[in-house]
Protein backbone atom coordinates (compact mmCIF):
# COMPACT_ATOMS: atom_id res chain seq x y z
CA UNK A 1 0.00 0.00 0.00
CA UNK A 2 3.09 2.36 0.54
CA UNK A 3 5.82 1.12 -1.62
CA UNK A 4 9.36 2.73 -0.98
CA UNK A 5 9.81 3.05 -5.01
CA UNK A 6 7.24 3.48 -7.73
CA UNK A 7 8.52 2.26 -11.54
CA UNK A 8 8.22 5.01 -14.11
CA UNK A 9 7.82 4.94 -18.37
CA UNK A 10 11.28 5.09 -18.20
CA UNK A 11 11.99 2.08 -16.50
CA UNK A 12 13.66 4.11 -13.68
CA UNK A 13 12.32 2.83 -9.86
CA UNK A 14 12.19 6.17 -8.21
CA UNK A 15 11.35 6.98 -3.92
CA UNK A 16 8.12 8.18 -2.63
CA UNK A 17 8.68 10.91 -0.29
CA UNK A 18 6.16 10.39 2.42
CA UNK A 19 7.68 13.13 4.36
CA UNK A 20 4.89 15.81 3.99
CA UNK A 21 1.15 15.36 3.79
CA UNK A 22 1.23 14.00 0.95
CA UNK A 23 3.03 11.13 -0.94
CA UNK A 24 5.27 12.81 -3.65
CA UNK A 25 7.34 11.28 -6.68
CA UNK A 26 9.96 13.74 -7.78
CA UNK A 27 11.25 12.77 -11.14
CA UNK A 28 12.51 14.30 -14.31
CA UNK A 29 9.83 15.14 -16.60
CA UNK A 30 11.67 12.94 -20.06
CA UNK A 31 11.06 10.11 -18.26
CA UNK A 32 7.36 10.41 -17.97
CA UNK A 33 6.24 10.66 -21.40
CA UNK A 34 3.16 8.58 -22.11
CA UNK A 35 1.99 8.26 -18.51
CA UNK A 36 -1.79 10.21 -18.14
CA UNK A 37 -1.86 9.35 -14.42
CA UNK A 38 0.91 8.50 -11.34
CA UNK A 39 -0.58 5.54 -9.53
CA UNK A 40 -2.45 5.52 -6.96
CA UNK A 41 -0.90 4.27 -3.35
CA UNK A 42 -3.31 2.32 -0.32
CA UNK A 43 -5.44 0.47 -2.89
CA UNK A 44 -6.34 3.68 -5.18
CA UNK A 45 -7.27 5.98 -2.38
CA UNK A 46 -4.12 8.30 -2.34
CA UNK A 47 -3.11 9.81 -5.27
CA UNK A 48 0.81 10.75 -5.91
CA UNK A 49 1.87 14.18 -5.90
CA UNK A 50 3.90 14.36 -9.16
CA UNK A 51 6.91 16.91 -8.80
CA UNK A 52 7.99 17.26 -12.77
CA UNK A 53 11.95 18.10 -12.72
CA UNK A 54 13.91 19.77 -15.56
CA UNK A 55 16.70 18.10 -16.77
CA UNK A 56 18.87 19.86 -13.61
CA UNK A 57 16.45 18.07 -11.18
CA UNK A 58 14.96 21.23 -10.45
CA UNK A 59 10.94 21.46 -10.10
CA UNK A 60 9.03 22.58 -13.78
CA UNK A 61 5.96 21.93 -12.42
CA UNK A 62 3.99 20.25 -9.30
CA UNK A 63 0.07 18.45 -10.38
CA UNK A 64 -1.46 15.48 -8.84
CA UNK A 65 -3.30 15.37 -12.28
CA UNK A 66 -1.14 14.16 -15.49
CA UNK A 67 -3.71 13.99 -17.44
CA UNK A 68 -4.51 17.89 -17.24
CA UNK A 69 -0.68 18.62 -17.22
CA UNK A 70 -0.10 17.29 -20.26
CA UNK A 71 -3.02 18.84 -21.91
CA UNK A 72 -2.93 22.06 -20.12
CA UNK A 73 0.33 23.02 -18.43
CA UNK A 74 3.32 21.10 -20.61
CA UNK A 75 3.44 23.21 -23.41
CA UNK A 76 4.33 26.67 -21.30
CA UNK A 77 7.05 24.27 -19.34
CA UNK A 78 8.29 23.05 -22.96
CA UNK A 79 8.40 27.08 -24.23
CA UNK A 80 10.33 27.51 -20.93
CA UNK A 81 13.11 25.45 -20.81
CA UNK A 82 13.67 23.75 -24.31
CA UNK A 83 15.73 26.61 -25.18
CA UNK A 84 17.55 25.71 -21.34
CA UNK A 85 18.02 22.61 -22.21
CA UNK A 86 18.28 21.87 -26.18
CA UNK A 87 19.76 18.44 -25.22
CA UNK A 88 16.32 16.75 -23.93
CA UNK A 89 13.91 15.94 -25.38
CA UNK A 90 10.67 18.48 -25.77
CA UNK A 91 8.27 16.40 -28.20
CA UNK A 92 5.25 18.75 -28.87
CA UNK A 93 3.59 15.85 -28.20
CA UNK A 94 4.32 13.88 -24.75
CA UNK A 95 1.44 11.29 -25.02
CA UNK A 96 2.73 9.55 -27.73
CA UNK A 97 6.55 9.88 -27.03
CA UNK A 98 9.11 7.47 -25.82
CA UNK A 99 10.27 8.07 -21.65
CA UNK A 100 13.54 8.84 -21.27
CA UNK A 101 16.28 9.32 -18.76
CA UNK A 102 18.17 10.01 -21.71
CA UNK A 103 19.50 13.39 -23.94
CA UNK A 104 18.54 13.44 -27.60
CA UNK A 105 22.04 11.84 -28.71
CA UNK A 106 22.63 9.69 -25.88
CA UNK A 107 19.18 8.07 -27.34
CA UNK A 108 20.07 8.33 -30.21
CA UNK A 109 17.05 10.45 -31.62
Amino acid sequence: YAPERVEVPSGSRIRVDYAGERPVLAVKLQELFGWDAAPALAGGRVPLVVHLLSPAGRPAAVTADLASFWREGYRAVRAELRGRYPKHPWPEDPAGAVPTKRTKRASGS
